[in-house]
Formats: C-alpha cells, sequence, structure tokens
C-alpha cells in the first residue's frame, strides 16, 4: 500500500461495521478493493482510533478522507443513528493528520456511487433498461435502501458534477395502496402512532408487516426477526409470503412516488442491505407494477429503470466518487 501517491483515505461507518478503503482519484476505477478492510466499531472509542488501526493495518499513510457515515451530518459533527459515536470533523481530522477531511451522509455515498456504476453492478427489476450516463450528459436519478431503516436520497448530475440530495425520505408517511395495506396501516398506528415508510420498508419493517399479517389472520407469531420471516417464507408459511411479497409491492409503490417527487426521470437505485437478500424475490413480485402504477404518469414510469444495486461496497464506492468529484471542483475554480 506505501507505494500509492498521495491516497484519499475512504470510509463508509455504519451503526455496526466500519468499513476503509484507499482511493486513488487519478484512477478511472479510483477505489482500490484490495485495500478494503471491515471492523466492528465497538472494538474503538472513536471513529479516528478505527481509522487510525486501519491505516496501520494496511501499512498506509494518508492526508485526505472522505467518511460517509449512518447518521445526518450537521455542520462539523456527525451523530450515527445506532451507535453512541459523536463525530467531530475538525477533532477526527486533527487526530489523523488530516488536511482536508468530508464527512457526508451515508445516503449521499450512495447517491455518488451510481456515478461509477457499471452494468455488472446492478440487476434491472422490470423491463426499462439503464445504461451508464454518457459524458457531458445531465441526469437525475433516486436511490432508497431498506436496512436497519430506510434511506433515501438522490443524485443531479450536471456539467459532469455531481450534486448527491441528502434526504429523510424514509420518514414520510405511509401511503396505504390497498384495502389490505389500510388495515396495515390502522394496526401499526396502534403502535407507533404516526406511521412513515421506514416502519414497514427496513428489516424491522419486513417483521412489522408480517406481525400485523399475522394478527389479520388471528393469532401472534411472537418475536422474530427478519430472516426469521423470510426464512418461514421460504419454507411456504403462508403469512410470512404475504408479509415478503406486501414488503416487495409496497417497496415498489414507494420507490416509484421517488420518481415523482425528485423527477428521477433517468433511473431509481435499490441498495440497503435487504436488497440483495430480497432480490429473488423483488424480480418476482409486484414491486415493479407497483412502481409503475401513476394514474396519468403509468405511461412514463414504464420507461424508468428500477435497478438494484449488488456491488458489495456502495458507500465506498460512493465516498471514492465523492473524492473524484471535489478533485474535479477544485480543479475546475483553479483554471
Amino acid at each position: 500500500m506505501t507505494g500509492l501517491a498521495q491516497p484519499i483515505l475512504v470510509a463508509d461507518i455504519g451503526g455496526t461495521n466500519a468499513r476503509f478503503a484507499l482511493a486513488d482519484t487519478a484512477d478511472s476505477s479510483p477505489l482500490l478493493e484490495d485495500s478494503i478492510r471491515e471492523f466492528p466499531v465497538v472494538d474503538f472509542p472513536s471513529l479516528g482510533d478505527a481509522a487510525r488501526h486501519y491505516l496501520q493495518e494496511v501499512d498506509a499513510e494518508a492526508s485526505r478522507g472522505v467518511f460517509a457515515v449512518a447518521g445526518r451530518v450537521d455542520g462539523d459533527e456527525a451523530r450515527i443513528t445506532n451507535h453512541p459515536w459523536v463525530i467531530s470533523r475538525s477533532r477526527t481530522a486533527a487526530m489523523l493528520g488530516f488536511s482536508e477531511l468530508h464527512l457526508i451522509n451515508d445516503f449521499a455515498a450512495q447517491a455518488m456511487a451510481i456515478s461509477l456504476l457499471q452494468p455488472k453492478d446492478v440487476v434491472q427489476i422490470g423491463g426499462a433498461s439503464w445504461s451508464p450516463r454518457r459524458s457531458g450528459a445531465p441526469a437525475n436519478y433516486g436511490v432508497i435502501g431498506p436496512g436497519t431503516g430506510l434511506g433515501v436520497g438522490g443524485l443531479v448530475i450536471r456539467h459532469d458534477r455531481c450534486f448527491p440530495l441528502e434526504t429523510e425520505g424514509g420518514h414520510v408517511s405511509f401511503p396505504p395502496g390497498t384495502p389490505e395495506e389500510i388495515r396495515i396501516l390502522e394496526i401499526l398506528s396502534e403502535t407507533f402512532g404516526r406511521v412513515s415508510n421506514e416502519r414497514l420498508i427496513c428489516g424491522p419493517g419486513l417483521v412489522n408487516i408480517h406481525r400485523a399479517v399475522c394478527e389479520m389472520a388471528g393469532f401472534d407469531p411472537g418475536h422474530l426477526k427478519p430472516a426469521d420471516v423470510t426464512a418461514r417464507a421460504g419454507a411456504g408459511d403462508p403469512q410470512a409470503m404475504r408479509a415478503v411479497d406486501l414488503f416487495c409491492a409496497i417497496f415498489g409503490a414507494i420507490a416509484g412516488d421517488l420518481v415523482l417527487i425528485q423527477g428521477a426521470w433517468d433511473g431509481v437505485f435499490l441498495t440497503g442491505g435487504l436488497v440483495p437478500r430480497m432480490l429473488e424475490s423483488l424480480q418476482h413480485s409486484g414491486f415493479r407494477q407497483r412502481f409503475e402504477h401513476k394514474g396519468r404518469f403509468s405511461s412514463i414510469m414504464g420507461r424508468v429503470p428500477s435497478l438494484a444495486v449488488i456491488h458489495p461496497n456502495p458507500g465506498l464506492l460512493g465516498a471514492a466518487a465523492y473524492a473524484v468529484d471535489a478533485e474535479c471542483a477544485v480543479a475546475g475554480a483553479a483554471a
């Protein structure tokens, strides 16, 4: 690793794991795959300690970094949603001796990754095809991903510059589309009061849907994890199968709404931890039907691609893309 000239340290920090890698912004594929390492966040008192451990492990030096974090970035500070780390950009940069450090939201990174994705990195859901953007062409993309929660963002590209949109779209109110979904909303309202999209479309959301389906069938399924629901569905359990079908259909409806809200006519990218594990279900479900079913806009929606991201590290890829774009901005300002 020591032979790389001026590497940039990139990171994807979640509530459970911290992933690090090196990026070479002069390379057409800037993320250096062989440099990727992953560590449990509980093993370190701070992000700076984890980053320093990584650099020591791979025997590398860096003076700049782009860190994507699973939480809201507010000025100099970021809080990890599901972990007690409070990250100060300035203190972390000083601890590492960095001259430059960017903190970005994890879904800003997921959005930025779109600019580097290749056809091998995605699986098409539905009949609308996609190909990487031509240089110089404008584009509007959406990105949505169920994992521990529901992340939502976007990417606007103009004059070959990338502008990620950081949103909290997962917390938009859930809009039921069928009588069955209205009943699910009523059941979940008894527990949560206001019901957001995230209460249904994420790992715990799958469990919420399954519990509501079981309540409508007249029994209590007990305490289950998302993997338990998908395992039961695979074994032919009717309530679990119905929960998975509803999850995919509602996910499709919400992803389609994202197109209308953001004007993401060039495609929506489905990311997050659940997407690769539920890929077959998404391909053989009502996802695409509900994605397109938008009244007077249905014919237009039929031409909008929906793509499941199967790249193993889209967060790191997006952090590397952010580093490339930041260098382009500096070069453009100096020209």
